[in-house]
């Protein structure tokens, strides 16, 4: 099963730019969470023979390796910057099913590394600004040699399965407006991931849960997740809301789903594979 976001096929991920340079390399370029894009189709991304011709400079670069042989380096562009004529700024959620997925995947992987880099630039137990390594992928503190590597921050999801022909769903205040979907939540120190399943669904919606099982998982670059899914069955007790992170939930057939979140998403994949649209939830 690929996901949107994972690594392409055909990359190797590397730190330091060969010494041949940029040419004909893929630039992706952000302004925030909005990637310079072709203002016309097919949707491209700019591969400049020199940075100038985009006309504005960039606060910082990095390189992401190469794809099918060709350089990807990513920058970054301040907060006003006006995209140059025939480009536009996109936002990156919005380009799923439009840019080549290839491309889609890095820029995901491009995205996180640029907030990563941006939010290091000084160590934080001493306050030294730090030094990127050429060795791995990673900033040093010069003064006390802290390493700060590129932040994951894993995060489980649970389809809970009540029979053959319910699912639980819920929604968060921050959902669009009728959306459902399955149960996530931020793994905590010292827990596995089965533990935070069974905690994340008992705190939210006050059921038991049991017979786990993997479905898949999903690098999510907003900022930093990493999406770890999986089906469970009902073990028992009544939905019971918590009212902070949730705002309603309940127990849907499958011939009366609402509103589902978009297909970019693990959630929408988990919750088709249950429909019978995978071979996995058959």
């Amino acid at each position: 099963m690929t996901m949107p976001f994972q690594w392409p096929v055909d990359y190797v991920p590397a730190i330091v730019a060969p010494e041949s340079g940029p040419q004909d390399a893929w630039w992706f370029v952000f302004r925030g969470n909005e990637l310079l894009v072709s203002s016309a189709p097919p949707v491209a991304l700019p591969r400049p023979p020199d940075l100038s011709v985009l006309g504005f400079g960039l606060g910082r670069t990095l390189y992401l390796g190469a794809l099918a042989g060709a350089g990807c380096f990513c920058g970054e562009a301040e907060a006003q910057t006006e995209p140059p004529e025939g480009w536009a700024w996109q936002n990156l959620r919005g380009l799923f099913g439009v840019l080549d997925e290839a491309l889609f995947a890095l820029a995901g992987r491009a995205l996180q590394l640029l907030a990563w880099d941006r939010t290091h630039q000084f160590c934080g137990a001493c306050g030294t600004p730090t030094q990127p390594r050429t060795a791995e992928r990673s900033r040093e503190c010069p003064a006390c040699g802290l390493l700060a590597y590129p932040r994951l921050a894993p995060a489980v999801m649970c389809l809970a399965r009540r029979g053959s022909r319910e699912i639980l769903l819920a929604r968060s205040p921050h959902f669009a407006q009728g959306m459902y979907s399955a149960l996530a939540g931020f793994v905590e120190p010292g827990e596995t991931l089965e533990q935070c399943v069974e905690r994340e669904v008992r705190e939210e919606v006050g059921i038991r849960v049991r017979d786990l099982r993997y479905f898949g998982s999903q690098p999510w670059p907003f900022p930093h997740s990493l999406m770890i899914a999986f089906f469970a069955e009902h073990a028992g007790g009544e939905i019971a809301i918590d009212r902070t992170e949730i705002e309603d939930a309940r127990w849907f057939d499958f011939s009366e789903l609402p509103r589902l979140p978009a297909k970019i998403s693990l959630a929408r994949k988990l919750i088709d594979a249950a429909r019978g649209e995978m071979p996995a939830a058959r």
